[in-house]
């Protein structure tokens, strides 16, 4: 049985007061996707674009905002033979930027949060969208769990989307 103990910090409060509920069951069915049988933490920051463009410019030397960061604490091999309690890492989402790209691509901002949520947190699974491969690998599995929370697609609408 999943048992990932959700931590959300509010660093912005600009975030809608009901979106705790959502991040919730979005990280929820995520981990229980993932990490059957996992049990632990992970933690969630609902930032802004300047508190997001520091840790963005501090630890990925890219000096602008962007719509999520991750933080693991475990890669992917180390969360497979993981034993015990895990402390999974950090996910943070900005949002100016979640709502600028949301009516940019004429999604609803909270569809676009859940997509978000989904990413950020399969990287905290060790997942990633570097080499083609693994890219499509991601993808399909954000499309599933993201269909499982009625959210259609993010691809099909933006298909040069990261």
């Amino acid at each position: 049985m999943n048992t990932i103990e959700i931590d959300i910090a509010r660093e912005c409060d600009k975030w809608p007061q009901d979106i705790e509920e959502l991040t919730k069951r979005t990280v929820d069915k995520t981990l229980k996707r993932s990490l059957p049988k996992a049990f632990g933490e992970i933690s969630i920051v609902l930032a802004n674009d300047t508190f997001i463009r520091k840790l963005n410019k501090d630890f990925r030397g890219k000096d602008k905002p962007t719509n999520v960061l991750s933080f693991p604490q475990l890669d992917r091999e180390e969360l497979a033979g993981a034993k015990g309690y895990l402390s999974l890492g950090d996910v943070i989402l900005s949002y100016e930027t979640i709502y600028r790209e949301a009516k940019e691509q004429n999604k609803s901002f909270y569809d676009h949060t859940t997509h978000m949520l989904v990413h950020g947190t399969l990287h905290i699974l060790g997942h990633d969208h570097i080499i083609d491969s693994e890219a499509e690998e991601m993808e399909a599995l954000e499309i599933k769990i993201l269909e499982a929370l009625d959210v259609k697609n993010p691809y099909e609408s933006a298909p040069n989307m990261a």
